[in-house]
């Protein structure tokens, strides 16, 4: 008998086939009482969601008096899908005490005695293993319309692996769980490192002609000082000549989000004689996408790469920190001031006035608060690079287990 490949210490029985009706009941409960209101739907992402929450309160029915009512713990399947999501999703209502579901939805629930572990379900129907049984079930009339169309009795005749001893199902079911807890974890500690940053760059920076921002760090009490970009930056090059043996260049993200780097092959270079090297810690832009916030402070990792004329650099004066003017850059009135230094029609008819963009003005403090600030917002984006690579790896690794602990 096949068993999967990774296995908890101390199982070592077979896996066994089994029948879902062999394991669950259909659930036909109707709504007449009305005793929920709350109209439901399946998101592959989300499990068992609110319509109203996650759709803009367009909910298919007012009455639903006529809907099967779901309660905690119980699973829907949408046994009508698309074929872009041929064989659609099934989930376990664990957001809310109890809801409504269309009459397209296959609701059921594990039998009484227990003969599956719930969260064991709940890891199975996250892998792929069920699909090929729900394919081959599927009405071929309606398959060949673009729609699995399932009925109930034909669904509850797939077959699924489960491990015969019941602690081994629960030991699966608690790992999975577990392990979507973490990843849970570390995405809303992502969003509200994302929320802190995003309300103290309001809070730390000075707003609507104030000459000292909301917050502070002890011991800074002077005003800030009003100075043109002009006065702050200068521009930089360093000119080569364009490669033919391949080389590494730098692109700039749209709304501030940093540089990125590609590899351009030989005779794919540029038509120009003449490009620039990029160094760490510049200003950098790209004239033809600055209306739309392409902007970037340079690193060591960008240093040493090159750029075309399309993306000047500016050295800082020494009264500016470039890891103050990163976070500095990131206000809503520089975006708005890059767009309107940017004349023309759309997209690349939108070209930068570099002598326009250096009529903006900024508020600056003393060296030592911008040192301040700028070590602040940088652990804050440490913070969120932090969570976001574990939040990753964690998928990651739930894939994989999904893979090799099911078969």
């Amino acid at each position: 008998m096949e068993n999967p490949k990774i296995r908890f210490k101390g199982f070592t029985k077979d896996w066994e086939q089994r029948k879902l009706g062999d394991l669950v009941d259909r659930v036909t409960r109707k709504n007449q009482d009305l005793v929920s209101e709350l109209p439901l739907t399946i998101s592959a992402q989300y499990g068992l969601i609110d319509q109203n929450e996650f759709f803009d309160k367009r909910v298919a029915s007012k009455d639903v008096s006529g809907y099967y009512l779901i309660e905690n713990g119980e699973f829907a399947y949408n046994k009508s899908t698309s074929t872009d999501a041929p064989w659609g999703a099934i989930k376990r209502l664990d957001r809310y005490e109890n809801g409504v579901l269309s009459t397209l939805y296959i609701v059921f629930g594990i039998k009484e005695n227990n003969p599956v572990d719930s969260d064991f379900l709940v890891s199975y129907y996250s892998t792929n293993l069920w699909h090929k049984g729900i394919h081959e079930i599927a009405a071929e009339g309606a398959r060949n319309h673009g729609l699995l169309n399932i009925a109930p009795a034909d669904f509850f005749e797939t077959r699924l692996m489960i491990p015969q001893d019941i602690e081994e199902q629960k030991k699966i079911g608690k790992y999975f769980i577990e392990l979507e807890a973490l990843i849970t974890l570390h995405q809303r500690k992502c969003e509200q490192t994302k929320n802190l940053k995003k309300y103290m760059l309001q809070k730390m920076f000075p707003q609507n002609g104030a000459k000292v921002p909301e917050i502070r760090f002890n011991g800074f009490t002077h005003d800030w000082e009003q100075r043109k970009l002009s006065e702050l930056l200068e521009k930089y090059e360093d000119p080569v000549e364009t490669p033919h043996d391949g080389y590494e260049r730098v692109g700039i993200r749209s709304h501030a989000k940093g540089t990125f780097h590609s590899f351009v092959e030989p005779g794919k270079e540029l038509d120009t004689a003449k490009m620039y090297r990029v160094a760490a810690d510049k200003f950098i832009l790209n004239i033809t996408f600055a209306w739309e916030h392409a902007v970037a402070i340079t690193d060591n990792n960008d240093a040493g790469k090159l750029v075309s004329h399309r993306f000047p650099q500016f050295s800082f004066n020494p009264k500016l920190k470039p890891h103050f003017f990163k976070y500095l850059m990131l206000d809503k009135k520089f975006r708005e001031h890059l767009e309107l230094s940017s004349p023309g029609g759309a997209g690349r008819n939108r070209v930068l006035k570099i002598s326009d963009m250096l009529k903006y003005e900024i508020k600056l403090p003393s060296i030592e608060e911008q040192i301040k600030i700028g070590e602040y917002f940088d652990s804050l984006d440490n913070l969120i690079t932090l969570h976001q690579r574990q939040c990753d790896e964690l998928k990651k690794m739930k894939k994989y287990m999904l893979q090799n602990m099911f078969i």
